[in-house]
């Protein structure tokens, strides 16, 4: 059974005894929200160089969030964010989307990794050396911080979508299934960001679906 590193930079500093410099961290955003898009980021941090602070998004405040982002966005060699939408999520469904949104962050890259560590989805298409890690946003440093940017971008532009469409509280829950956001659904329906394949999203679409076949049924009838 392996040890869970004592420091965030205990994996990297492995890798790069062994060699490998360009280590590439990966990590998702969004993967159970109901409502905006699927983020994913891709981050190389500069090899023998710790930034201090960088652990699980979920686990700091966002002013703490902001403020390492912009440290490592100033002291990163390379950084690669993707948006898959929500019409996107719905049509791969979320494993798919976000197996697809992690592969484009790593290719898309201005410098290429030698090594790719991923929290926790296995990326067998990957033609470079990695391993994907369970929690690994809490174990490595470069998750970390692919997790904090993608963190900060997303809940950056669900604000954003909070002005577009008021009312449902995407600047408080960010899209996630919130007591207050199901309310707000249950008031006001669905928009146009809402994932339609999502639970409790997709029961209103359930129902239209029902009513058109039913209004079908009665149109064939009176013919």
């Amino acid at each position: 059974m392996k040890e869970f590193p004592m420091s965030k930079y205990e994996i990297e500093e492995e890798l790069y005894d062994r060699g490998y410099k360009l280590i590439c961290g990966v990590d998702e955003v969004g993967r159970g929200s109901i409502a905006g898009p699927l983020v994913v980021c891709a981050v190389i941090l500069p090899p023998l160089e710790h930034i201090a602070g960088i652990d699980d998004s979920k686990k700091l405040s966002p002013k703490k969030r902001e403020e390492i982002a912009k440290i490592i966005r100033k002291k990163a060699l390379a950084i690669s964010t993707i948006f898959i939408e929500p019409e996107e999520v719905d049509e791969l469904n979320i494993y798919q989307a976000t197996k697809k949104g992690m592969l484009e962050a790593i290719n898309k890259l201005k410098v290429k990794p030698d090594f790719a560590l991923i929290d926790a989805m296995p990326l067998n298409e990957l033609n470079i050396a990695h391993d994907s890690l369970i929690h690994g946003d809490a174990l490595s440093a470069s998750i970390g911080a692919a997790s904090i940017l993608a963190k900060v971008q997303r809940d950056d532009y669900m604000c954003k979508m909070d002005l577009k469409y008021p009312n449902y509280g995407f600047s408080k829950h960010k899209g996630y299934c919130t007591k207050g956001h199901v309310k707000a659904l249950e008031e006001k329906g669905p928009c146009p960001i809402h994932r339609k394949t999502f639970y409790p999203v997709s029961k209103y679409f359930q129902k239209i679906h029902q009513l058109s076949f039913s209004f079908a049924d009665e149109s064939n009838k009176s013919e």
